[in-house]
C-alpha cells in the first residue's frame, strides 16, 4: 500500500499562499544546535519528513527535543552518543551534517553514509577534505563515516567546487577548531548565510557567508539561542512556477524576492508577469510562454533544485528550450515521466535536454523519481488535461510542507490518496 497524489488538471490558481521555512537551512541548523551548552528554540521549521527524521536522530543521540507548530526546542546537554543508526541516517542526505558536530563534541563520530534522493553522484570527498585539513582523520568503514581527532586547529580549506554540503560541514567543523579557518570557494546559497547567522547567534565568530570566502574563528564558547529560519527558496520557486503554469494571479507571501532573481528573470523571459515587494512575490500568467535556455549554477545562478519544475513548464512553451544541468547528472530521469504525459523531450549527452513545447499535456500515471522531480510532476499535473496520479510521493513529503494543501488553497483540485492500492 502506497500513497499517491491525484490531480485534476486545468484548474486555475488564484489568491495568496505563504512560504514555509527553509528545508535546506533547517537540516543544517538543527544539528548545529547540539554544539551549544544550553537549549535553543528554532522557529519557522518546516514540518516535513526530513526534519522529523533528523529530530529522531537527535533524540536517539540523547538530546531532549520538542517539536510543535513549526517550532523546535532542543536541549543538547544530555547527548551521550556519537553513532546515529543507519535506519535513520540512511533516509536523508543531510544526516552527514551530524559528523562534524559529533566530532566537535566527542572527538569522534560514526555516521552512516548519507541517503536521500538518487539524482546522481554526490561524493563526500570535499567534506572529508575539510575535516582532514582541520586535523581530523576520516575513513569509511562498512558504509559508515568514522571521524576522529585528538586536537583540531583552524586552517585554510580550499574546496575544489562551491559545494553546499562541503561548505556546511566545513563550517560546522571549524567552529570547534581553535584558531582561524578560511573556507575558500565556499557555496553562497541563502541557507549557508542562515547557518552562519545561527552560529553567530550562538556566540560563534563567522564572517563572509554569502561570499566565496568564509572566515571562522573557532573554539569559542557556544550557548543556546532563539532563532527564526529563513523562508524556503526552493518552495518559493516551486510555487512561482506553479502560479506561472496554472495561475491567473497568485501572491506568494513570506518570501525573500532577492533570493529568487534568477528564476524571476527566466519567467519574465518566458512572458510571465513577476513583481515583488519586501516580503511577497506576485505572479500573473496568461499561460502563453516563450521557450528559453536554462543552465544550472551555484547561487546566485539558476538553482539545480528548480531545474525540474521549470522544465515541466517548458514542455508547453512555444519553441524549443535547451536545459543544461551542471550539478547533478541524473536529474533528467524524470523526463521519462513527462513523456507519458505527451511531453516532447530529448536528453543530449546526459547533461542537456532539448524540450520542444507541445500544445498541451495529458493526465497520466507517473512517479516522482526524486524530491524536485515530484514537484515537477505536480506542476505538469496542474497543466494537464484530465487526471494525473503521482506515485512515490514520499519524496515530495521529505521536502515540501503541505504542498498539496497550499495549492488546493489557491484553487487546485488535488487529492492525497492514502488507503487504496497504488499503481
Amino acid at each position: 500500500m502506497r500513497e499517491k497524489l491525484r490531480i485534476y488538471g486545468s484548474a486555475r490558481l488564484e489568491g495568496e499562499v505563504a512560504v514555509s521555512g527553509g528545508k535546506n537551512a533547517a537540516v543544517a541548523i538543527i544539528p548545529a544546535a547540539l554544539l551549544a551548552d544550553s537549549p535553543s528554540t528554532i522557529e519557522n521549521v518546516p514540518d516535513i519528513d526530513d526534519v522529523r527524521v533528523l529530530l529522531d536522530m537527535l533524540r536517539w543521540l540523547g538530546a531532549h527535543v520538542e517539536f510543535r507548530e513549526n517550532t523546535v526546542w532542543i536541549d543538547p546537554r544530555t547527548v551521550d552518543k556519537f553513532n546515529p543508526p543507519y535506519e535513520l541516517a540512511g533516509r536523508m542526505r543531510a544526516s552527514y551534517y551530524l559528523t562534524p558536530v559529533l566530532l566537535g563534541l566527542f572527538h569522534r563520530a560514526e555516521v552512516p553514509l548519507p541517503g536521500g534522493c538518487d539524482i546522481g553522484a554526490r561524493p563526500i570527498d570535499q567534506t572529508v577534505k575539510g575535516m582532514e585539513t582541520l586535523g581530523a582523520s576520516v575513513e569509511t568503514l562498512g558504509g559508515v563515516m568514522v571521524a576522529k581527532s585528538d586536537r583540531m586547529q583552524g586552517d585554510d580549506i580550499f574546496l575544489d567546487m562551491p559545494s553546499v554540503g562541503a561548505t556546511v560541514n566545513s563550517m560546522l567543523t571549524a567552529v570547534s577548531a581553535p584558531g582561524m579557518t578560511c573556507i575558500h570557494n565556499a557555496a553562497r546559497e541563502p541557507h549557508i548565510v542562515d547557518l552562519a547567522n545561527f552560529l553567530s547567534s550562538m556566540g560563534a565568530s563567522v564572517k563572509g557567508a554569502g561570499t566565496d570566502i568564509i572566515r571562522i574563528r573557532g573554539g569559542r564558547h557556544l550557548h543556546g539561542t532563539d532563532y527564526t529560519i529563513v523562508p524556503d527558496q526552493i518552495e518559493t520557486g516551486t510555487l512561482m512556477i506553479a502560479a506561472a503554469a496554472a495561475g491567473d494571479d497568485v501572491i506568494i507571501t513570506g518570501a525573500i524576492p532577492t533570493h529568487m532573481e534568477s528564476l524571476s528573470a527566466k519567467l519574465l523571459e518566458m512572458g510571465v508577469h513577476v513583481s515583488s515587494e519586501d516580503d511577497w512575490i506576485r505572479v500573473r500568467s496568461n499561460r502563453v510562454y516563450r521557450a528559453v535556455n536554462v543552465k544550472t549554477q551555484g547561487y546566485p545562478g539558476f538553482p539545480t533544485d528548480l531545474q525540474q519544475p521549470l522544465s515541466a513548464l517548458l514542455t508547453v512553451a512555444n519553441g524549443t528550450s535547451l536545459v543544461t544541468e551542471t550539478i547533478f547528472e541524473s536529474r533528467f530521469r524524470f523526463l521519462d515521466e513527462l513523456r507519458k504525459m505527451g511531453a516532447k523531450v530529448r536528453v543530449i549527452e546526459s547533461s542537456s535536454a532539448m524540450i520542444t513545447g507541445v500544445s498541451h499535456l495529458v493526465g497520466a500515471r507517473v512517479n516522482a523519481t526524486d524530491l524536485r522531480a515530484g514537484a515537477a510532476m505536480i506542476i505538469a499535473g496542474l497543466m494537464a488535461e484530465g487526471v494525473t496520479e503521482i506515485g512515490g510521493i514520499s519524496y515530495i513529503l521529505r521536502g515540501y510542507e503541505h504542498i498539496d494543501e497550499k495549492l488546493t488553497q489557491l484553487g487546485a483540485h488535488i487529492e492525497h490518496v492514502r488507503k487504496e492500492e497504488a499503481f
